[in-house]
């Protein structure tokens, strides 16, 4: 069997979980100003598989990407890192 490496894994926080089996994960990240060198804050909005609908809106989520699971869907939940209030 093949190693495929390692799998990309992000830290995010859920914005929709209205889907069946589905979250929308909004991941954050920081990235310097080429010219004026200060960081700015750029996020990108994942699909991910939520087998158990354990996930709520403001949890803080592991995803890891997968095969695609859908048209949209290329991400799984691995763990729930923190629960929403």
């Amino acid at each position: 069997m093949k190693d495929r490496g390692m799998k990309r894994q992000l830290v995010g926080t859920v914005l929709s979980d209205k889907m069946h089996k589905s979250v929308v994960v909004k991941v954050e990240r920081m990235v310097m100003h080429p010219l004026y060198k200060k960081y700015i804050r750029r996020h990108a909005k994942f699909s991910a598989h939520d087998e158990e609908n354990a996930c709520r809106v403001g949890d803080k989520v592991l995803i890891t990407e997968s095969r695609p699971l859908s048209k949209t869907k290329k991400w799984r939940v691995s763990a729930i890192v923190e629960k929403a209030e």
